[in-house]
């Protein structure tokens, strides 16, 4: 996979991986829904190390249905969600995707969370969990 790319709506904000996307998904989750401002959200997730983020970010840290804490990092100028983490998964970053420079190879593979989804929002065809499969 070619590296990919992203930033901010305001461009201070920037990133880029050079490594292989671990997983793509769709998570229907209260966070994300409250986040987002929208019915889900969607990630690429990438691994940690590979991750360089230019500009300054603020984070914000909240819990997860384990107990153990999430992150979501955000430009402090527009608003924009940077990248997503959970300490659980410490190895692993989430990017949203609508902050990739090219998102036309996205292509989700599961669902998480749909027992919180919106009735019209779930996407057909997807391997599909309650929560946050285990």
């Amino acid at each position: 996979m070619p590296e990919i790319k992203g930033s901010c709506r305001c461009g201070k904000v920037t990133y880029t991986s050079a490594a292989d996307v671990v997983f793509t998904g769709i998570c229907h989750c209260g966070h994300c829904q409250k986040s987002t401002g929208s019915a889900f959200g969607t990630v690429v997730a990438v691994p940690t190390a590979s991750l360089t983020i230019t500009g300054i970010t603020r984070r914000f840290t909240d819990a997860g249905d384990s107990g153990s804490a999430t992150h979501r990092d955000f430009c402090p100028e527009c608003g924009s969600t940077i990248t997503q983490s959970a300490d659980a998964m410490a190895e692993l970053t989430m990017v949203p995707v609508g902050t990739l420079d090219d998102r036309s190879w996205v292509k989700p593979a599961m669902q998480i969370y749909c027992e919180a989804a919106m009735p019209w929002a779930t996407v057909g065809g997807l391997q599909s969990f309650p929560k946050m499969p285990g």
